[in-house]
């Protein structure tokens, strides 16, 4: 078994993405993600591959584009507003069917906003973000383990579906130190669609990778093949985790640092003899919409880092499930972080109403 280590997320995302394959990296400097690109400057050049600063967040996801198609695994990374200057990239990626990995460690906005960890950019994540018909895998790690986890996860999902995938994560995520038990190096897989699998393509045919497609019939019929594929996705990869939900007085929904708040208030919450559960989804997109729906007869409430963006997927999840509980929003926002007493009250005034 491999030993732990004690690293902070940024670096275990790093360290995890090496691993995982990635042949190249481009990034920007953006707080609080900025660990990432320095850990990377150090260590891909030490292992022969390539680490471009690049003089801007639009010209790194052209270049993560541009590296992925020639056949390596490619990853960019950033925060809030690193990331929306990514967004026509990302379109791209997905309209031309090219996989990459994009990580983005949230802080508080809109706008500049400031440095503080947020989660308000789940719109944006699970909607697409950019412009046209797509959509991104988004994982969203709880803990340092989890970033590497899933970091290593993402590569591996991308290249089966060739499509971008988000790792979702918050500034506590990214900051946070713990303990980590590192992936094992693997080879990644061999491209033969890319310009740079040309060579293992008899008659060594050259390949044209593009969004345009000018003709609307064959544009509508890729996006609805693309939809096809995102069907087949939602069956097979969705993740969650769930704790104590069955039987609960009421159900905690919350992901990355605020479902570990969620921990405490259950905690708090047992002392005086209340049952709360805790849903995360792991996978924003797709969203665990059937298995949260199962536990929504309970009333529910939603914690996240923004001003109510998750909650929209829960009251989607009681509706697809033909059910009406009672749905109650604990959001902060601009960098503040609810504390496990505040969820536990929160939690405590909810019940109330109901009973």
């Amino acid at each position: 078994m491999s030993e732990k280590v004690l690293m902070k997320g940024n670096d275990a995302i790093s360290e995890a993405a090496i691993r995982a394959g990635c042949g190249a990296y481009f990034g920007y400097p953006i707080t609080p993600q900025n660990e990432i690109p320095a850990y990377m400057a150090k260590h891909m050049l030490e292992r022969g591959r390539i680490f471009i600063q690049a003089e801007s967040e639009i010209a790194a996801i052209i270049m993560v584009y541009g590296a992925s198609c020639a056949g390596m695994r490619a990853m960019t990374s950033s925060s809030s507003p690193g990331i929306s200057l990514k967004q026509e990239g990302m379109s791209y990626a997905a309209g031309a069917d090219v996989p990459l990995v994009l990580v983005n460690v949230q802080r508080g906005g809109p706008g500049l906003g400031n440095i503080a960890p947020a989660q308000s950019d789940y719109f944006q994540s699970t909607r697409g973000g950019g412009h046209g018909d797509y959509r991104c895998i988004v994982l969203a790690p709880k803990s340092v383990q989890e970033a590497a986890d899933l970091t290593y996860l993402a590569f591996d999902l991308a290249d089966k579906y060739r499509m971008p995938v988000i790792i979702h994560a918050d500034g506590m995520i990214g900051q946070m130190i713990e303990g980590c038990v590192l992936p094992p190096e693997k080879e990644p897989p061999k491209r033969d669609w890319t310009a740079g699998g040309c060579a293992q393509r008899p008659g060594k045919k050259a390949v044209h990778i593009t969004s345009i497609d000018l003709v609307p019939e064959s544009l509508e019929a890729q996006t609805k093949a693309r939809f096809i594929m995102y069907e087949t996705i939602k069956n097979q990869e969705i993740r969650f985790e769930e704790s104590n939900c069955k039987d609960a007085d009421l159900v905690m929904v919350a992901y990355g640092t605020c479902a570990r708040v969620c921990l405490g208030a259950q905690m708090l919450a047992k002392k005086e003899g209340i049952n709360l559960g805790i849903f995360r989804p792991v996978t924003l997109w797709p969203f665990p919409y059937e298995q949260l729906g199962s536990f929504s007869n309970q009333p529910v409430l939603t914690v996240e880092m923004s001003e109510g963006q998750l909650i929209e997927d829960v009251r989607l999840s009681a509706y697809y499930a033909g059910k009406n509980p009672e749905i109650h929003l604990l959001g902060r926002s601009g960098g503040m972080i609810p504390t496990e007493e505040e969820v536990f009250a929160a939690c405590k005034q909810a019940l109330v109403k109901v009973r």
